[in-house]
């Protein structure tokens, strides 16, 4: 909801364990830290909501660690990020049992 809300295309997503993998399509008017806080603050919403419980675990519903990473990605590229980030379930199942 958040990210249709701000114009925030989901292309790919993985999630794992501990980190989630994911490519966007955003326009330039926005910048990366708030393209961050829209999807990290939208998706712990989520969460809560779906998991009241667990606000047990975390009382002051800080679901995300303050880490990230960003990175733009040209036209050409788009295609083996893409790829990369739909073979991460893969990659992390050979990295952690393997």
């Amino acid at each position: 909801r958040s990210a249709s809300r701000n114009k925030i295309k989901i292309i790919e997503l993985d999630v794992q364990p501990e980190h989630v993998h994911c490519v966007v399509e955003v326009s330039f008017t926005i910048s990366v830290s708030k393209v961050l806080q829209f999807l990290k603050g939208g998706s712990a919403k989520l969460f809560f909501e779906f998991a009241p419980r667990m606000r047990l675990r975390y009382p002051r519903e800080h679901l995300w660690s303050r880490g990230k990473f960003a990175s733009s990605v040209g036209f050409v590229q788009l295609d083996k990020v893409t790829e990369y980030v739909r073979n991460q379930s893969e990659h992390h199942e050979t990295t952690f049992l393997g």
